[in-house]
Order: C-alpha cells, then sequence, then structure tokens
C-alpha cells in the first residue's frame, strides 16, 4: 500500500491551528510580527491528556505543516533578504518536510484547546505537536543568527508575498 504525502501528514497530525490569518499573502512573517494576533490551538480529544501542566508554561512551540506548500527548494531569497540562501538557512516553508516552528505566548489550556499569542500561522494549518518552552533548556547566551541581520522592528513591519506558494 502506498501512502501519500497527504495521508502521510493525516498520521502525524494532533490537532488544527487557528488563526486570524485567512490568506498567505500580507501575513507576518514570523511571531514577533503579530505580537497582538490571538488564535487557538485544537488538538484531536485523544490527545487532551498529553496537554496535562502545559499551563505552568508561558510560551510553547507550535510544530507543524506548511500544507499550503506545493514544492521543495534548495535555495530560496529569503523575506529579510535579497540573495539566495540554502533552505536549512532559511525558515522558509519550501523545505523537504514542509514543517514550520513558531513561538507563541501560551495564554489557557481548556480542555483540548490552547489560546495562544503571537501566531504567525495561517488558519487551518495541520498541527504535528507541541512543546514547552523552558528557558534552562533554549536560551543560549551569544547566539548568532548568520545572515540575518534586520532589526527587530524591520521584521515586525515585513509581511509575506506570493513567493513561497
Amino acid at each position: 500500500m502506498r501512502i501519500t504525502k497527504s495521508r502521510k501528514i493525516e498520521l502525524l497530525k494532533i490537532g488544527i491551528i487557528h488563526s486570524p490569518f485567512k490568506e498567505l499573502e500580507n501575513m507576518p512573517i514570523q511571531p514577533v510580527g503579530a505580537q497582538d494576533a490571538e488564535g487557538e490551538v485544537v488538538l484531536e480529544k485523544r490527545f487532551m491528556a498529553g496537554l496535562k501542566d502545559l499551563e505552568e508554561f508561558s510560551h510553547i512551540y507550535l510544530i507543524y505543516h506548511f500544507h499550503k506548500a506545493t514544492r521543495m527548494e534548495l535555495q530560496v531569497v529569503p523575506y529579510m533578504d535579497s540573495e539566495k540562501r540554502g533552505v536549512f538557512a532559511t525558515c522558509s516553508p519550501l523545505r523537504s518536510a514542509h514543517i514550520g516552528l513558531s513561538f507563541v505566548e501560551l495564554l489557557a489550556v481548556e480542555g483540548n484547546r490552547l489560546k495562544v499569542r503571537g501566531i504567525d500561522v495561517l488558519d487551518g494549518t495541520p498541527l504535528i505537536d507541541v512543546k514547552p518552552y523552558i528557558l534552562q533548556f533554549d536560551y543560549r547566551e551569544g547566539a548568532t543568527s548568520g545572515w540575518m541581520k534586520a532589526s527587530r522592528e524591520e521584521v515586525k513591519r515585513k509581511r509575506s508575498d506570493n513567493r513561497f506558494v
């Protein structure tokens, strides 16, 4: 039996991400540009027990499938640059597995629903996993951002276009 890409995602999917963003174009390109955008993550009820104690964390990572990405590119021109970069040195959705990662503020856990702020994800995006942000694990003093030179303010203002559709 051959398993299609969409069936593989269905096997990995644990829920759906809801956000105010209904179209790919003109979305924030990162959570920093969506600081006030609130959304809801709805897990399938069979995963609800896995949310125990999550409300103790202020922030979480959402791992999801870029379900609107239709191709893979090994080099892309990222939003905050004008030169081609290797896809693994970017946050482009055109990666081999079309996997995305967003860091959001957790506002509440209500049953199988997570209320979040700072969501930069297209409404209806399939959720693959949720992980807590743990300062002692994730913070790295002196971390660098490679080629990325744009300021935080520039990233906040930047909106998506159709280059990754």
